[in-house]
């Protein structure tokens, strides 16, 4: 495995502005406040405005960056095309899919089919039309980076968390499959296999449960892994639960895989 860089001294390849989705609390507010601090300006996404304009106030403060605010419900069928309106007439150098936890917190057929049509438009569709559209540009000017956020649960199926789980596997193929595509061209791309999080959402989830998770991580560490790693993709796993002593190796074993399917493609398509 590389050895984790500190993200400021390759900022500018990644900007001049940055879109982060769920950007007003947990992982989407520390990428906020990282990225601001390298200096990339922020086009900032949320359902909640108040604190997304709270947020972007305080950085525009501390670091004299721009921002963009805007409230867009990716559960909604025109989350893309929303997202990507929010940052019209900006050269978007990063784009960070950082869609939340499922707060279902059920079994499969205890909730109701409407809530996984949700949870599938958030985290396979929005991702997908979001990814498409910032990329395109991005190609067009030989650089840029894409993080997807994933999770731990798309290494294998969880009871409780069914859907989610193919969401995710969802979320980390594909951003295995564009960092092979779409490193030649110059852009970026990691899939973040992330860990249980001590974020508001999480704790929301799980306060009407009486429900504790020990061990949970600090985004900002999650955010500052990523960021540092963002040109040595395609994935970084963070150890957690069972199979944390298990997370380089299933890294590698990941990443030999990606390696080798270039060249099994090239077989195929030249």
């Amino acid at each position: 495995m590389t050895q984790l860089t500190d993200f400021a001294p390759k900022a500018a390849k990644y900007g001049p502005w940055a879109v982060i989705t769920g950007a007003s609390d947990g992982t989407g507010a520390a990428y906020c406040r990282r990225l601001a601090a390298a200096g990339l300006n922020l086009v900032m996404i949320a359902r909640r405005l108040d604190p997304l304009n709270a947020l972007a106030d305080e950085l525009r403060a501390a670091h004299g960056i721009e921002t963009r605010t805007a409230s867009v419900d990716l559960y909604a069928s025109d989350a893309g095309d929303a997202v990507l309106g929010a940052a019209a007439g900006l050269e978007v150098g990063l784009f960070v899919s950082n869609a939340g936890a499922d707060t279902n917190f059920s079994q499969f057929l205890d909730a109701p089919l409407d809530a996984w049509r949700n949870l599938i438009r958030r985290n396979v569709l929005a991702v997908t039309e979001t990814v498409y559209g910032f990329a395109g540009p991005m190609r067009d000017r030989g650089r840029g980076g894409i993080i997807l956020m994933s999770s731990g649960t798309a290494l294998g199926g969880m009871p409780g968390e069914a859907v989610y789980s193919g969401t995710k596997a969802y979320d980390l193929n594909l951003g295995e499959s564009l960092w092979a595509e779409l490193k030649p061209l110059g852009i970026d791309v990691i899939a973040g296999v992330c860990p249980a999080m001590d974020t508001p959402s999480l704790q929301a989830g799980l306060a009407p449960h009486g429900l504790t998770i020990p061990g949970l991580y600090d985004p900002d560490e999650v955010v500052r892994t990523l960021l540092g790693r963002i040109d040595d993709g395609p994935l970084h796993i963070f150890g957690f639960g069972p199979d944390a002593a298990q997370a380089p190796e299933k890294e590698a074993e990941r990443r030999n895989r990606a390696i080798q399917m270039i060249e099994v493609i090239k077989m195929f398509h030249g």
